[in-house]
């Protein structure tokens, strides 16, 4: 089969980028099409020399920055590749509705989630307390209006749904009305993570990182590991960073450090895991939850908030501990509560294996396979 991939845009490597990859290990002569990729950028480096194909946005001075205020143009970037040569289309889509693409014979969408700013789930930018704030959400309010509507005709086009998770899944039936999905859990390389010598004796300090956005509520965990004065490492970049390290500044007390780590190798990522004394992860609706498995394979317990698709990728009290409320105290009592409990280094690792790479790529060609 001629196979093309597509993807909303290629800048930091997190979770999407991941599944990206995998997929494109198992057609490596597919061409990878999206909105723009910036240069130099994680994604790009990851993807190696497959060949990246960018629509005329990414050819806009600062594109990567102003295609969230001009989405409303998405249609035009979608529309303007045609796949009519192809035989099969994977889309991997979540916030840029990367799905129902011009003469696709046959399309098939690996969905991490229906795009989060169109359904009432929190976004990357927090615009609470912005001058500008009501202008911007009356704008919103238009667009979004208009892309909803085209956001169902596109997913309508697809002809089958591969979810992430069973939470999204449940988006598909909810804001598309489709049921013909398979489930295939994203994939964790845990053959990266070497699990001998167990390191028995933790570090001083609590890890979280990922994108830094809004949604993730960084600053909860920086307020909470300041209340209960523990260390605090985060890796990763984002539109929040500014903001994130101004707070870890302000905020006292001063005894308790934060350090920001910003974008570092996989084998230092591993390492921060086996150190840490648990992982820390905060998002309201989580989409899936990836990072608590790779800790997992580094041995390495996660504090979850109870919600979203952290309720399949953490198992309480024996891969981390829940917290149920958004707020500074139920993060902390959570924190103490898994100083007193026993999580086996070897339940951890063997839940992480469940998700391995070689299983995703495994499960996605025998769907496809039956499908395409």
């Amino acid at each position: 089969m001629k196979v093309a991939l597509v993807h909303d845009y290629l800048n930091e490597f997190g979770g999407a980028e991941r599944v990206l990859l995998a997929i494109s290990e198992i057609y490596p002569n597919a061409p990878i099409y999206t909105i723009y990729a910036k240069k130099d950028s994680p994604a790009v480096k990851q993807m190696g020399n497959v060949t990246i194909k960018e629509s005329w946005f990414s050819y806009l001075p600062f594109a990567h920055k102003i295609i969230s205020p001009l989405r409303f143009l998405i249609p035009l970037i979608w529309s303007s590749f045609n796949f009519k040569s192809y035989d099969l289309v994977i889309t991997s889509a979540s916030w840029a509705v990367t799905k129902g693409m011009r003469g696709a014979k046959r399309e098939i969408c690996y969905l991490h989630s229906p795009p989060r700013y169109l359904y009432g789930y929190d976004t990357s930018r927090n615009w609470q307390g912005k001058w500008f704030s009501g202008a911007i959400k009356a704008y919103a309010l238009v667009v979004n209006h208009f892309m909803r509507i085209y956001d169902f005709k596109q997913a309508q086009k697809v002809s089958y749904f591969i979810a992430n998770s069973q939470n999204v899944a449940k988006r598909i039936e909810k804001f598309y009305r489709r049921t013909d999905y398979k489930v295939i859990y994203p994939p964790v390389d845990v053959s990266k993570f070497k699990h001998k010598p167990i390191i028995s004796h933790k570090s001083d300090y609590y890890l979280t990182g990922g994108r830094m956005t809004a949604a993730k509520n960084f600053d909860l965990i920086i307020k909470a590991c300041k209340k209960i004065r523990v260390n605090l490492k985060i890796f990763g970049t984002g539109v929040e960073e500014k903001n994130l390290k101004k707070l870890s500044k302000k905020h006292p007390p001063a005894d308790s450090k934060v350090e920001f780590l910003g974008n570092i190798s996989d084998s230092d990522l591993i390492n921060y895991y086996k150190n840490a004394r648990a992982f820390i992860v905060a998002q309201k609706d989580e989409d899936f939850g990836i990072t608590p498995i790779e800790a997992a394979a580094a041995c390495c317990p996660t504090i979850a908030y109870r919600g979203g698709g952290y309720l399949e990728s953490v198992i309480e009290n024996k891969t981390g501990i829940f917290f149920d409320e958004l707020t500074v105290d139920s993060l902390v009592k959570a924190i103490e509560r898994l100083n007193r409990t026993t999580i086996k280094p070897s339940v951890l690792v063997s839940h992480a294996r469940k998700f391995s790479k070689e299983r995703f790529q495994k499960e996605f060609i025998k769907f496809i396979n039956s499908n395409a």
